[in-house]
């Protein structure tokens, strides 16, 4: 369900390359970058949080549409690439659905996917306002 309500996640690095600790509402995790980039490669990169985003926020999408009709979708298997292409950055979303999904069914669930909030906010406009502060410890 989309609010207006402004959501925050915190990410603090010290001087151990390149580890990070999120937290968002209360969950905590760690992003890091692998070994051949100067990390110790004990969580996942940025980037891979982003494709975990968009293919949790899919599959989460998914699955409440089709509990709400009753469809029969025993399970929802969500995979997102991404690269460079052209200039611009292209994701790919593929979706895997078992259980007894019509040709109808199919086509609304391929909507549908595309209508999560993540997805949304991944194809419209994006602004991102940055601000610095500096603490002398």
């Amino acid at each position: 369900m989309e609010t207006n309500e402004i959501r925050s996640a915190t990410a603090i690095i010290g001087t151990d390359l390149y580890k990070t600790e999120l937290t968002a509402r209360s969950h905590a995790l760690i992003a890091d970058e692998p070994e051949d980039a100067g990390g110790q490669d004990i969580g996942p990169r940025p980037g891979d949080f982003v494709r975990m985003g968009l293919a949790s926020c899919t599959a989460i999408t998914l699955r409440m549409y089709a509990n709400r009709k009753n469809w029969d979708v025993r399970e929802i298997r969500v995979e997102v690439s991404n690269g460079p292409f052209d200039g611009k950055t292209v994701y790919s979303v593929h979706v895997d659905i078992i259980g007894n999904v019509d040709d109808e069914q199919r086509n609304r669930l391929l909507q549908i996917a595309k209508l999560c909030p993540v997805h949304k906010t991944l194809v419209n406009p994006v602004e991102i306002d940055v601000a610095l502060s500096v603490q002398g410890r």
